[in-house]
């Protein structure tokens, strides 16, 4: 005596679908089923889990209709429930223990699979992988660094290097995240241009693949993972900001969820759902970056900032910020801390461009730095599967490099494996 219900609820979600993109957030947010990812052993969840995993199954076997398809991939129908946004506020990652993160819901969206069919293979490992990137005094990477010039340390404790090597091997996969809200109008045309030159300079034909998500208040997949870099720069010339600054819309009381969402900036919740949505789906030896381009002025996330790094981090992913905002418009200001910390704490940097030219370096920096980067590879000696943040330290052991004061940047912490 459902299916009617079902088939109805399922045309209602076909129909939110926009003509470009698909919609990866709704208007707002839910806390149904917390991030298993995020959160310690949470039996109540999992068990909420697999109630709708059942109720999937069962619409899966008597829908057998085109109704839940759509032509980029199998749409999804997540429980909802309605949930105020709340103002993000600075809580730094590290001084966090795992919490309860709320879980993005998604609104009608692809089924994620790897870029172009990919194949995908998960290892199940004790050992701590670290990305690393060493630069000299003058800014220039240092790329000749070997195993016994570093060494690092696990909550003070020094720990046994297993691996230490050039990572410029490993396919490289990107969520080019881009804040399309008023606050970008009379910069998008710059951000386009240098994503552009970005994707053609950074994908390895055959090797790297990368996304396009825009967002505002609501976040959207406008290019899934894909080798191809036409498909990419397609997504990129087609962002555009939806609801400008004097739109009427944004000032009406009676406007819709959906047109106040649009009139706002979900930024950790944009974040959160591109890993989830998105990077998570890659192979395990995947090196996975969050390109930003936004303000940090999150008007809307119901994730908070450190819930976003925590998430980034146990996601093993990068992000980069380019802080980035059109100067002429009044409302919030650029959040330049928010979008270090999102950076420094996942083992990325943030920027601050002046001028098209400062942005157009600051994707050259990034590109490099890719190119760059060691991967170092250890088994912790603290082997409690308690889930906690365990807190890392590289340092320079070579006596001779220390001299040369190098700087490292690479994720500060990462949280232990949760017991069964």
């Amino acid at each position: 005596m459902f299916l009617p219900y079902f088939l109805e609820r399922a045309r209602k979600l076909v129909d939110r679908r926009g003509t470009e993109g698909t919609e990866i957030a709704r208007r707002n947010l839910s806390v149904l089923s917390p991030c298993p990812l995020c959160l310690r052993g949470e039996k109540k969840s999992r068990r909420a889990r697999l109630r709708i995993q059942s109720l999937r199954l069962a619409l899966a076997a008597l829908l057998s209709s085109p109704v839940l398809l759509s032509a980029t991939g199998t749409l999804t129908a997540r429980a909802q429930t309605n949930v105020t946004p709340t103002q993000t506020t600075q809580q730094p990652a590290a001084q966090q223990t795992p919490t309860q993160t709320p879980t993005p819901t998604s609104t009608p969206s692809p089924t994620p699979t790897p870029a172009d069919g990919e194949a995908v293979e998960r290892i199940e490992s004790d050992a701590t992988n670290l990305l690393l990137t060493a630069k000299d005094a003058k800014g220039r990477f240092v790329t000749t660094l070997r195993p016994e010039d570093v060494r690092v340390l696990e909550d003070g404790v020094e720990q046994q290097v297993s691996l230490f090597e050039r990572e410029t091997g490993e396919p490289v996969s990107l969520a080019l995240l881009v804040d399309t809200s008023a606050s970008q109008e009379k910069v998008m045309g710059e951000e386009q241009a240098a994503a552009s030159a970005f994707v053609r300079a950074v994908l390895r034909p055959g090797k790297d693949s990368a996304s396009v998500v825009s967002f505002t208040g609501i976040t959207r997949l406008d290019q899934p993972l894909t080798r191809d870099p036409d498909r990419l720069l397609s997504a990129v010339a087609r962002l555009k900001v939806e609801y400008t600054a004097d739109n009427p819309v944004c000032k009406d009381e009676n406007a819709s969820e959906q047109d106040v969402l649009r009139c706002r900036t979900g930024v950790w919740d944009s974040i959160v759902l591109s890993i989830r949505e998105v990077l998570s789906k890659t192979p395990e030896r995947t090196r996975r970056a969050v390109i930003l381009l936004s303000d940090g002025d999150d008007t809307s996330s119901k994730v908070r900032l450190f819930q976003a790094v925590e998430y980034a981090v146990r996601n093993d992913t990068v992000v980069y910020s380019i802080g980035i905002r059109d100067r002429h418009f009044r409302e919030g200001e650029m959040r330049r801390d928010f979008l270090r910390d999102i950076s420094e704490q996942t083992g990325g940097r943030a920027f601050f461009p002046k001028d098209t030219e400062d942005l157009a370096a600051a994707f050259a920096q990034i590109r490099d730095e890719l190119r760059s980067q060691y991967l170092i590879s250890y088994t912790p000696t603290n082997r409690s599967a308690d889930g906690t943040l365990r807190k890392v330290q590289v340092e320079i052991a070579n006596p001779a490099l220390r001299k040369e004061k190098l700087r490292l940047f690479y994720r500060q912490g990462y949280y232990a494996k949760q017991g069964q």
